[in-house]
This record gives structure tokens, C-alpha cells and sequence, in this order.
């Protein structure tokens, strides 16, 4: 396996600083990649757009897309702001970024989507139904879209993960407490994974190694989702 699966290739990757941007970072620049790493707000009209336009060529697009879950917040109290921040923080900035960049990639007829979605939206999670919801709804989009894409021999992929060490969802005051002890035992592997372990499988769904997977949510969670 080549130790520069990326060299030569043009990546974007969005919300660069926090969740699982600082990991990808490393690892892509490591095997040869020229990542473009923006940490706008996304939210904002006609950002996306802008941002694939100001980025010109792409040839991986890395969609980091994360937001608090507010756990333990039951359905019945969910506030409609709460609700509409999900999925205007996740879900419509991914369907703006796939419909601005796919064209260049059609065009091209190669191309990489990766999505660090969550298992939260394979299987369910009391108290974060906001969130678990809008992570559904960016699996279905990728399955959806995945198809339409392959037909260019562009590969869209989302890595549906949880329990991943990261200082957004597992700060280190938090992973210090019985609370934190308490929900590691819901995991079979009995540890966090590491945020390069995650990476580098978003690394090989980047490269052409993941010619063959379409559309798929990938579970990464070290046995939670099986």
C-alpha cells in the first residue's frame, strides 16, 4: 500500500478546526494531499457555494460536519430552535456541498466524498433526537446520492461513528468521570478510538482503494454498531 495514497490530490475539508478536522489534517497531509482546510460558517447563505468556488479544483471533498447533541434532552422538550440548528448546521450545508462540487467531478468523471456522519443515525440514542435525526437524514441523503454519483465513477461515503475521541463530543473533563465509565461499557472494543484510527479509514474511502463502496454508511464505533 502506497505510503502516498493522496499525492497529487486537491482535498477540501470543512469545519476544519474542531470534531475530527485536526486528525484529518494530519493524516491527509501525510499521504501526499493539498488540503484545503475552512472553517467558515456554513450555515450562512450562499457560503457553500462560495467556498467551493474560492476553492476551484477539488478532487476529495471531506464534509466535517458537527454541532452539539444536547444530551438528555427528551422529545417533548426540544425546542423548535434546537431542532432547526441540527439540521441547518449538518444537513442542508451537506446537500449544498455535494450540489456544488459534484459538476467538476462529473465532469472529470472521478471524485471522493467522505462524510463523518454518526452510528446515531444507524441506531438510536435516547435524549438526542434532534440529533440523531439530522444524522439520519445525512445517511439518507449519502445513500440516496451515492447511487446518482457512481454512474460518474464518483464515490460518495459516510463513516457512521461514535465513541471517537474528540474534544467537541469527548472533552478530557468529561472522559475523567464515572459518567464517561459508565457509557464506555456500552462499547464492545472497551475504549474510545482514536481520532487518527478514524482518519485513516476516511483516508481510504478518500483514496482509489474505495472504488467499490457506494453510498455506504459505515459503522465505526468499536462494536456499539454492528
Amino acid at each position: 500500500m502506497s505510503d502516498n495514497r493522496l499525492e497529487g490530490k486537491r482535498v477540501l475539508l470543512t469545519q476544519a478546526d474542531d470534531y475530527m478536522g485536526p486528525a484529518t489534517i494530519e493524516v491527509f497531509r501525510e499521504h501526499g494531499a493539498e488540503v484545503v482546510a475552512d472553517t467558515s460558517d456554513l450555515t450562512q447563505p450562499g457560503a457553500v457555494e462560495q467556498l467551493v468556488a474560492d476553492t476551484g479544483h477539488i478532487d476529495v471533498l471531506v464534509a466535517n460536519l458537527a454541532a452539539s447533541a444536547n444530551l438528555g434532552v427528551s422529545a417533548i422538550e426540544m425546542p423548535d430552535e434546537t431542532w432547526a440548528s441540527m439540521f441547518d448546521v449538518m444537513v442542508h450545508p451537506l446537500h449544498r456541498l455535494c450540489r456544488a462540487v459534484l459538476p467538476q467531478m462529473y465532469e472529470r468523471g472521478a471524485g471522493k466524498i467522505v462524510v463523518y456522519g454518526s452510528a446515531t443515525g444507524l441506531k438510536a440514542m435516547e435524549g438526542v433526537s434532534a440529533y440523531g435525526a439530522a444524522r439520519a437524514a445525512q445517511v439518507g441523503f449519502i445513500k440516496a446520492v451515492g447511487i446518482e454519483a457512481s454512474r460518474h465513477n464518483v464515490q460518495i461515503n459516510l463513516i457512521a461513528q461514535n465513541f471517537v475521541e474528540n474534544a467537541k463530543y469527548f472533552p478530557p473533563e468529561f472522559t475523567v468521570t464515572e459518567e464517561f465509565q459508565q457509557l464506555l461499557t456500552q462499547v464492545p472494543a472497551g475504549r474510545l478510538g482514536t481520532g487518527r484510527e478514524d482518519a485513516l479509514f476516511a483516508l481510504f474511502l478518500a483514496s482509489n482503494e474505495s472504488d467499490f463502496f457506494v453510498g455506504q454508511a459505515i459503522p465505526f464505533s468499536g462494536g456499539w454498531v454492528q
